[in-house]
């Protein structure tokens, strides 16, 4: 396996961790911005890692719905992962984050369920 792509896996397990720690927090302490900003690294990182392991080269920018796309096509399971409500590329800069509990939590479960895909296919462990 390509390590820049154990490298990436690696990266989305540890913000996940992250944004999951922050969810721990009493509700008045939660920051929503670390939830969503972590829960969305997460994504990307599992995504392009998919792709990199399968030889697939992606760009830094590029966005996440092209990502998933991209996978899908190679493994056809990845449609069990529901990427709808997942609004984070679609926000402006000034409010560039998720506010809402039930946006942050949603990018929270998205991040959350490619985890679970991926050991589950043995892609990661």
């Amino acid at each position: 396996m390509d390590e820049r792509a154990n490298k990436l896996f690696e990266e989305a397990i540890l913000k996940l961790r992250e944004a999951n720690d922050e969810l721990c927090r009493p509700e008045e302490d939660v920051v929503s911005q670390l939830v969503c900003s972590n829960s969305k690294h997460a994504i990307v990182n599992y995504l392009r890692g998919f792709l990199l392991q399968n030889k697939i080269e992606t760009s830094d920018d590029e966005a996440i719905d092209s990502l998933y796309d991209q996978c899908k096509a190679i493994n056809k399971h990845f449609e069990e992962v529901n990427l709808s409500g997942f609004e984070c590329d679609a926000h402006k800069d000034e409010s560039r984050f998720c506010n809402e509990s039930s946006k942050f939590s949603r990018c929270f479960d998205i991040a959350d369920m490619l985890d679970i895909f991926l050991r589950r296919e043995k892609i990661i462990s």
